[in-house]
């Protein structure tokens, strides 16, 4: 998957239904400027019953988030076949097929990852983090869900601030939804 310096995207499922996802602000001009400290990488969509954010390109994801809302409406809000509809038009549409962007999409039952080659992946944990400080986000979520009562609002919060004491690429200005 692309290496996408300008975020971090962590999103977080609880058993009894409590779903969160956030990420920082930071968007950067290739490797040396931070162009925007306060960006908003995530949303409710479709009537607020579904939470998505994205890595990469603030404009592509901004197309992203707009179709897949139409494909959400489309299959009636099911969250799957919809992702699975917007995976396969995104590789195959000419035009949205250079879109640099990865997506995170949640609800109360399904966290999952859609990528620009098609692929829908459901992560084995009810947790997933992408981006580039993904992988210490990852880390510190996996660590703070199995051995802590924390709701998923605050191993969200807190993964992402371990991201961004380490990641150069994601800061503190965090921001979340949550159903």
């Amino acid at each position: 998957m692309g290496n996408f310096h300008a975020t971090t995207i962590v999103a977080v499922r609880r058993e009894n239904g409590d779903v969160c996802i956030g990420g920082d602000g930071q968007v950067t001009m290739g490797q040396t400027s931070i162009m925007k400290h306060s960006a908003k990488k995530v949303r409710k969509i479709y009537k607020n019953t579904v939470l998505a954010g994205f890595a990469g390109s603030v404009a592509d994801a901004f197309t992203l988030t707009e179709k897949f809302e139409k494909k959400l409406e489309e299959h009636g809000g099911n969250l799957k076949r919809a992702a699975v509809a917007l995976a396969q038009l995104w590789r195959s549409d000419r035009a949205m097929r250079n879109l640099e962007a990865l997506m995170l999409a949640a609800d109360h039952e399904n966290i999952l990852l859609i990528s620009g080659n098609g692929e829908v992946i459901e992560p084995d944990e009810d947790f997933v983090a992408i981006g580039s400080g993904g992988n210490f986000a990852y880390a510190a979520a996996h660590a703070l869900y199995k051995h802590t009562d924390m709701t998923a609002e605050e191993i969200v919060r807190e993964s992402l601030n371990i991201a961004a004491s380490i990641c150069v690429y994601t800061n503190d200005h965090i921001s979340v939804e949550k159903l």
